[in-house]
């Protein structure tokens, strides 16, 4: 029979202390569950049972102590009745260094006091203080202090015994308490790496350096109800004077009543309208945080940059307002030049475009100017290299998405909620980066799979990397670097982030677009070989204090500046004495280092571990020129000569001339040159579910048939489109037209 454990005081003062130590205390942390047991008048610290050398468990599970017989228990106790303990000179000594020749005994509290070695698996062998195994330190690690990641408090670089430094990062160290308070927590199927995520590797030194991993779920993950504080978020307007009569608890998203949380501490909020916010993307810092930086220094108003602000073409993009409809979109250069080349064919037989009817001649001009300008010219070429360089990472992605298996892997993603519902996907145990993925988005209408699998999909990436543009994991205008977010090293979303976008390129998600040089010169050749520039530096106030220093014509203007921001300069640790002019170009450079890379020491390290999934990084350091083209610049705007090479036009073999061809090219000249009631977007979003071209690009290859059908029809399983053959190409604009724009409208619908 299964014994049961008392907490009645029926038992005398023996009774209650550890048979093995004998001690009272009750610390789970320390000593592990002290048990009690009414049968044998038994008590028993866990960890002092486990450790015990002369004590095996020849038990079934459900016997004695978890396997631990009583009689076997008894005679432990015997023989350690005969050992002194080398530290507290008392009897009962029961573990022994396992060293050959070392003679010391202890007892499990007293080992730890002297800080003993106790490794938690295999035959769960012991350490004397003079014995205990150490991490290793190369001899150029720097040993200055830096972050513990767990509680962000400082740590030094010291070979002692309360401190840890993770094998698989050169820059994580930890506290040995709170690395010890984590396991236990975690459990060993969440216990890693913070900053890395690494499992296995981590865990193996975390064990040999006498960390204990529970063989258990988190203790997260068996709270009963544990996440209901997490779906509540702060919504009420803080400002001095609310200007929303609905009252200041009002919040109605997309418009100027939508309320804005404080971006350093998210426990304030105001709405757009009382702050005189015109776009959500800008920062707003509450009156405790104003006050807090107003203390290191003359920084009261950190005033940042939209996130977004060089990216609008007339100032400020407002929300406050409709949103414009969509306009016709115009590629530079001649836009018909594309018709001059013929568009892939698997048949060799082409009617000339003489033999139908051409679209709209008057607007379609089938001759180049003779002349090109230089500019244009220039542009062409820039274009076409930055086609060859996405098209050689589309072929190096393609070579990872092998990994990728047909087992699926489904991720029931909330569309309003989008980042935090992929978060909770991605970190579930049974997602695997090789499987394959399918999303479902639970606030949508069922639709069948055919039509929307691949559509959903390439919807949830498109979404995940716009939020990641404008989230404060990521800070500055067109070129972002990483921003410095202690909330986010905390919940180790650098990493998430990084794995979001390895994902996302291999599995058919768009490119990001939006780095800046230095970032990704940073991930790629590594942050001690990159020199960051002005333009990296986000921040209004730091970027204000570099140009102040670099533009000083003296030495006492410039000792003017440098006293003006000594708070920063010291807190930065780039305060040095300035005894000639020349010393302002070491000061900036130090700045800039401090404030771009150094600062964001954790944080991007995190991310390269995130972008080393499915290979991707390994891939970006194998061939960073190509791979800068889809980080670096932004995606190619479609047009009609981009939609055109996508598809590979396939007809009969029995048929002399593919028809409609022409009325195909035309119409997507009409498309590009806003003559038309759809866009570029549509007719890709028809066709394959994605109304942009993945950076692993289509699979399969988009193809299209002529038919005698009435209406085209877009497979998305096979990324097929299916066109009539019409005698006029106003029949076929019109029947393309009226298809495409309704078909699109239901789904949105």
């Amino acid at each position: 029979e299964e014994l049961r454990m008392s907490k009645t005081n029926d038992f005398d003062v023996q009774s209650t202390s550890c048979v093995l130590c004998g001690r009272t205390d009750d610390c789970p942390e320390k000593y592990g569950e002290k048990r009690t047991y009414v049968e044998y008048n038994l008590t028993v610290h866990y960890y002092c049972l486990l450790m015990s050398s002369g004590i095996w468990q020849r038990g079934e599970e459900d016997e004695g102590v978890d396997g631990f017989l009583i009689t076997d228990i008894r005679k432990e106790v015997n023989r350690a009745a005969k050992l002194k303990c080398n530290i507290c000179k008392k009897k009962g000594a029961s573990i022994g260094c396992v060293t050959p020749k070392c003679k010391r005994s202890y007892h499990f509290p007293c080992g730890i006091q002297r800080e003993c070695i106790f490794q938690f698996m295999e035959d769960f062998r012991s350490y004397c203080w003079e014995h205990r195994p150490v991490q290793e330190f190369a001899d150029k690690e720097p040993r200055e202090a830096s972050q513990c990641t767990i509680c962000l408090d400082l740590v030094e670089h010291l070979s002692l015994y309360a401190v840890l430094k993770s094998p698989c990062c050169k820059n994580a160290w930890f506290h040995r308490d709170c690395l010890q308070y984590q396991a236990l927590s975690a459990g060993i199927f969440f216990f890693r790496c913070t900053v890395c995520n690494n499992k296995d590797k981590f865990q193996k030194e975390m064990l040999r350096m006498g960390i204990h991993i529970p063989e258990r779920d988190a203790s997260w993950e068996l709270e009963e109800n544990a996440y209901q504080d997490l779906l509540h978020c702060y919504q009420h307007c803080d400002v001095k004077r609310c200007l929303c009569k609905k009252g200041r608890d009002y919040n109605e998203p997309d418009s100027k009543w939508e309320i804005k949380r404080c971006q350093y501490c998210g426990s304030r909020g105001t709405h757009l309208a009382c702050s005189s916010m015109k776009s959500w993307e800008q920062n707003w810092d509450c009156m405790e945080c104003r006050s807090i930086f107003a203390k290191s220094g003359k920084y009261s108003k950190r005033k940042k940059r939209s996130l977004a602000t060089s990216e609008k073409t007339n100032g400020t993009t407002c929300l406050l307002e409709e949103p414009p409809p969509k306009s016709p979109r115009q590629s530079s250069g001649s836009p018909h030049n594309f018709l001059l080349q013929s568009p892939k064919m698997m048949c060799q037989n082409l009617s000339p475009c003489s033999h139908l009817e051409l679209p709209a001649s008057n607007r379609v001009s089938m001759s180049l100017s003779p002349v090109m300008s230089n500019r244009n010219w220039s542009l062409s070429l820039r274009h076409k290299h930055l086609r060859e360089k996405r098209q050689e990472v589309c072929n190096i992605l393609k070579e990872l998405k092998a990994q990728v298996k047909t087992k699926t892997t489904r991720l029931n993603i909330n569309a309003e909620n989008i980042w935090s519902s992929a978060i909770k996907g991605f970190r579930q145990r049974i997602f695997s980066p090789t499987n394959t993925i399918e999303v479902n988005f639970s606030n949508s209408k069922n639709r069948s799979k055919t039509n929307t699998s691949a559509a959903s999909k390439h919807h949830f990436f498109q979404l995940l990397m716009i939020h990641l543009q404008n989230s404060s994991l990521f800070e500055g205008s067109s070129g972002k670097n990483l921003a410095l977010d202690f909330q986010a090293v905390k919940e180790n979303l650098y990493f998430e982030a990084g794995k979001i976008i390895a994902v996302s390129l291999v599995h058919g998600g768009p490119s990001p677009g939006f780095f800046s040089k230095t970032l990704f010169k940073c991930l790629v050749y590594g942050p001690e070989n990159v020199k960051p520039a002005l333009e990296d530096v986000a921040d209004v106030d730091v970027a204000q204090t570099i140009q102040t220093i670099k533009c000083a014509n003296n030495l006492s203007s410039l000792q003017s500046a440098v006293q003006d921001c000594c708070k920063f300069l010291a807190a930065a640790g780039c305060l040095r004495p300035v005894t000639a002019l020349c010393d302002k170009n070491m000061l900036v450079n130090d700045i800039l280092n401090y404030h771009v890379i150094k600062r964001i020491t954790l944080p991007l390290e995190s991310f390269r571990q995130g972008l080393k999934t499915l290979g991707v990084l390994e891939k970006m350091q194998m061939h960073p020129d190509v791979f800068s083209s889809i980080f670096c610049c932004k995606p190619e705007r479609l047009s009609a000569e981009t939609v055109c090479d996508l598809f590979t036009i396939h007809s009969s073999s029995d048929v002399n001339k593919v028809e409609g061809a022409d009325f195909w090219m035309g119409y997507l000249q009409d498309v590009e040159s806003g003559e038309s009631v759809v866009t570029l977007e549509d007719i890709l979003l028809f066709v394959t579910g994605s109304c942009y071209v993945p950076s692993v690009g289509f699979d399969p290859e988009p193809t299209i048939k002529f038919l005698c059908i009435r209406y085209p029809i877009g497979n998305r399983l096979l990324n097929c489109l299916e066109l009539p053959i019409t005698k006029t190409y106003q029949q076929f604009k019109n029947i393309m037209d009226l298809t495409i724009r309704n078909t699109l409208r239901v789904e949105k619908d």
